[in-house]
């Protein structure tokens, strides 16, 4: 089966994206496909590369971006929800005029047709979160 998988949570306030990730891994441990993991309203903040939790705590970034390289996902940020919480990548960046970029590795931003588009190919759209 192909899924699609959008997160509306943030990572540290929600317990969806913890969910979201261990189905995404538990599908592809079954053979299944990840068509694209689409990060929305909360949910962008999955994409950061600031976090920094405590040692003796899970790094829900790290564990998505490493998830993302070992099975080439594509994790898509929305662009207007990470606009409004101050994530950026390079291209975000110098168009509005920011000195730096935070997007974590494995993600990249774009609009609300990717979730479109996945919600279109993929057999089930699974959707974590408010």
């Amino acid at each position: 089966m192909k899924f699609a998988i959008q997160v509306n949570e943030g990572p540290y306030t929600h317990e969806a994206s913890d969910t979201a990730y261990l189905f995404t891994r538990a599908a592809l441990e079954k053979g299944h496909e990840i068509f694209r993991v689409f990060f929305y309203h909360d949910g962008v903040n999955n994409g950061t590369n600031l976090t920094t939790p405590p040692q003796d705590d899970r790094n829900i970034t790290n564990r998505w971006s490493e998830l993302a390289a070992k099975h080439n996902l594509d994790f898509v940020v929305c662009v207007a929800a990470a606009q409004r919480r101050g994530i950026v990548d390079e291209g975000e960046m110098k168009r509005n005029g920011k000195s730096a970029q935070n997007i974590a590795d494995g993600f990249r931003i774009s609009g609300l047709g990717q979730l479109i588009e996945a919600g279109i190919q993929a057999d089930r759209l699974v959707v974590f979160g408010d």
